[in-house]
């Protein structure tokens, strides 16, 4: 049974001020498994609301959390955030978590499992596989998901449901020894492509819960970051 102390929460912020604090008391409640320790990181993107004044009250309200709050002076985008917080994370391993409630953190100790099993490096939390709950919402979004994560195991032979997911999981040595250039969603498909040619990589996908938002509801991606991840696909699958 493997053991490590810390993990590495990067939360990428952009306008989140209305919900942010509900995501916080989600991962302030949050046990995980074998005593392991939260280091939680997000990266305001330059919001253009009160995201960062928010944290910051929230950080002094309950101090014992140990909130790091980076700043963009311009905004860059989520995956430049991530290279953000991805830099900046001390932990042994490091879990991506959007600033909404489309992701259950309690579903953490779901993606710990094969990691503290020994068998795995990196660990995708798929919406498309389990009996966890999904919430029903866009016929050609669930498309577009399926097609860009088939020709993404195209070109990366892995046999994934979920390319797309938020929920990724990764050995911080990895990851951070990934270059990722993506400052936009393009980061899915990037870190995909180049976390599969790692040597000896073992990946392994876990079902999970989705809470998906409606565009009412502050949903953000667009059918141009589809063609943009299409780009990516191709662009990291042939040329690394």
């Amino acid at each position: 049974m493997l053991s490590f102390q810390k993990l590495s929460i990067v939360i990428p912020v952009y306008n989140e001020a209305r919900t942010i604090h509900q995501i916080l008391d989600l991962l302030r409640e949050l046990t995980l498994v074998n005593g392991i320790q939260k280091e939680i990181i997000l990266v305001n993107d330059c919001s253009t609301d009160n995201s960062s004044e928010t944290i910051q009250a929230y950080a002094i309200r309950y101090p014992e959390m140990g909130l790091r709050l980076l700043q963009h002076a311009v905004n860059q985008g989520k995956g430049a955030a991530l290279h953000t917080g991805i830099r900046e994370a001390t932990g042994e391993y490091v879990i991506v978590q959007d600033a909404d409630l489309e992701y259950d953190p309690e579903e953490y100790n779901l993606l710990l499992k094969p990691i503290l099993k020994g068998f795995a490096d990196v660990v995708y939390g798929s919406r498309f596989m389990g009996g966890n709950p999904h919430r029903i919402l866009f016929f050609w979004h669930s498309i577009g998901n399926a097609v860009l994560t088939f020709l993404s195991n195209m070109f990366t032979d892995l046999n994934l449901t979920d390319m797309e997911t938020c929920y990724k999981l990764f050995r911080r040595d990895i990851i951070q020894g990934l270059t990722l250039e993506e400052k936009r969603f393009g980061f899915e498909p990037e870190v995909t492509a180049k976390v599969s040619r790692v040597p000896n990589v073992r990946i392994y996908e876990v079902g999970i819960s989705y809470y998906g938002r409606t565009y009412a509801e502050g949903k953000k991606i667009g059918w141009r970051d589809g063609f943009r991840a299409i780009y990516c696909i191709v662009k990291y699958g042939l040329f690394g």
